[in-house]
């Protein structure tokens, strides 16, 4: 994967399925524009922040559970072209019409991976997560993921991913910016870990919370990912 498509979304608890569907049957469409894997995941522990979170990301209402959703795509022109053909095809016109979500409040945006550590497999759980960092800190913030990932995949992930902002527009009701009220020299980081279950993620981060490797990197994070993180646990409901 080279390039990845980011989005978050407020759905209501009361339209899963027909999310689901209509999820469903824009895969195929998607795959047939180039997409390698299209994943949309379900909030199941999404925990209100100090500063933000993800509820307040989406604007979300009482009724709404937020989705965490990607497209993977083999690189960034095939994500452009297959992004003018959304555009243009009349079959993608015609789902739009009966989005079972407020489209207004979607955020999305095209991010570069820095680190795509692990070959995957099957997911049965997903911790997705958004944070700043510096522009300037790029290539401090790769080698810093890189190891953290290491540590993860020690403890049960089967993938980790951190991209980094390339594409993301602003938006008139939300964005990715604002999500994490990112300033005028930061970068969006749009990043998720794939486990094999929701059991072996809740085991693996009691493993990762006491590795002291991990508090080693908190302290070299370049990024303020303690006060403007935005994380939470998902369940996927669709991965094509």
């Amino acid at each position: 994967m080279a390039y990845v498509e980011g989005f978050v979304l407020a759905v209501p608890a009361a339209k899963k399925e027909i999310y689901l569907q209509h999820a469903a049957h824009a895969a195929p469409l998607f795959k047939e524009f180039g997409a390698t894997r299209m994943v949309e995941a379900w909030g199941d522990e999404v925990p209100d922040g100090e500063v933000t979170d993800f509820r307040r990301t989406v604007k979300a209402e009482p009724d709404e559970v937020v989705v965490f959703s990607w497209i993977e795509y083999p690189d960034k022109a095939t994500r452009d072209a297959a992004n003018a053909k959304i555009m243009t095809d009349p079959r993608m016109e015609e789902m739009g019409k009966e989005m079972p979500f407020d489209g207004k409040r979607m955020i999305f945006g095209g991010f570069a991976p820095l680190v795509d550590d692990g070959s995957g497999g099957r997911m049965g759980y997903v911790d997705g997560s958004l944070m700043p960092a510096p522009a300037g800190a790029k290539e401090a913030y790769r080698a810093m993921a890189a190891r953290t990932a290491a540590i993860f995949r020690e403890h049960g992930a089967v993938r980790v991913v951190d991209a980094w902002a390339d594409d993301v527009p602003d938006g008139e009701v939300t964005d990715f910016k604002g999500a994490v009220q990112a300033a005028g020299d930061e970068k969006v980081v749009y990043c998720w870990v794939e486990w094999p279950s929701k059991e072996v993620r809740d085991a693996g981060w009691a493993k990762v919370m006491s590795d002291p490797r991990m508090e080693l990197e908190a302290d070299s994070l370049p990024a303020d990912g303690q006060r403007r993180r935005v994380y939470g646990g998902f369940a996927p409901i669709l991965d094509a």
